[in-house]
């Protein structure tokens, strides 16, 4: 039986986030997630852009729900991220930043540093979001604002 998309979750990294992207995969995996690793695959030097641009359209295409991506301080690859239509990138320090992303901004994507947390708050950080579903209500119409305000 095929998994369905909510069920699927991309996650990339450039150099700065590879260790944290590789302690992750496990854990997401023993807890029964379809992750698909979308690089990079090593310390090499690479641009964070290029990853960015495939796990967004990943999630425009439908292959993931949500995703994550991961570099030295989460910035780059948020601002990157959210250069995308219909993409909501939030960089989280906290299981309640991730909650509030979620729950208030419907953030379909999760930035982290891999150089300001560690494995056990990116845990946590990531079981909140995956976690906390998005409340609607007022919040919806906010949303549909920001994809007013975007264009290619």
């Amino acid at each position: 039986m095929e998994q369905s998309t909510e069920q699927k979750l991309g996650i990339a990294s450039d150099h700065g986030g590879f260790a944290l992207k590789q302690e992750l995969i496990p854990w997401l995996k023993e807890r029964g997630l379809d992750v698909v690793d979308l690089g990079c695959h090593g310390l090499d030097s690479v641009d964070y852009p290029d990853l960015a641009s495939k796990l967004t359209q990943g999630i425009s295409n439908g292959e993931f729900a949500r995703g994550i991506l991961i570099c030295g301080t989460g910035l780059g690859m948020s601002m990157a991220a959210n250069r995308h239509l219909g993409i909501r990138a939030a960089l989280c320090t906290s299981g309640y930043t991730a909650r509030m992303a979620r729950a208030h901004n419907d953030a379909n994507v999760l930035c982290m540093g891999g150089r300001v947390v560690g494995g056990g708050l990116a845990q946590d950080i990531v079981d909140a979001f995956l976690s906390q579903d998005f409340e609607g209500g007022r919040h919806a119409r906010r949303i549909a604002r920001l994809d007013e305000a975007v264009t290619e």
